[in-house]
């Protein structure tokens, strides 16, 4: 689905807060990564991903890596609780993927989620999302992005 002119897959859930996403997989597994809305107001290029490696404990809203922007690294929060599983090792070269196909290719990890029921309760999904998404969105200082 399209909201406000960002696309917000049907498959993932948001934490909205932190501006990621996540995608249940196969047993249990989650697939991870910045939302497409995260991506413009973090200007749009990813320098450089370092995600927390395999076999980490991760908690839902904490640090599940780093990315470098233009002028500033920041930390990426996860919105699930687990164990890394797997990495985007394709990020270690190509970082750009993050905003050229954020949830695709530019994803950052799999976790292996240890409670993903509560968890899926503290996320924006369905019907709530759009209501959810445009109040976030309204939230940041980019009159030029929204639209009426």
């Amino acid at each position: 689905m399209i909201i406000l002119g960002f696309d917000y897959p049907d498959d993932c859930y948001f934490d909205l807060d932190n501006d990621m996403w996540c995608r249940p997989l196969d047993d249990g597994r989650v697939q991870v990564g910045v939302s497409a809305f995260g991506v413009q107001i973090s200007g749009n290029h990813f320098y450089m991903c370092r995600p927390k490696p395999v076999g980490n404990e991760v908690e839902q809203g904490k640090t599940v890596g780093v990315v470098e922007l233009s002028k500033t690294v920041v930390t990426i929060k996860t919105p699930v609780s687990g164990t890394i599983v797997e990495i985007n090792t394709a990020l270690e070269e190509t970082p750009e993927l993050i905003h050229q196909d954020p949830y695709g290719a530019g994803w950052i990890s799999v976790i292996q989620a240890s409670d993903w029921e509560r968890d899926r309760a503290q996320l924006a999904h369905g019907a709530d999302l759009v209501e959810q998404a445009e109040r976030r969105m309204r939230l940041e200082p980019v009159d030029d992005w929204i639209k009426p």
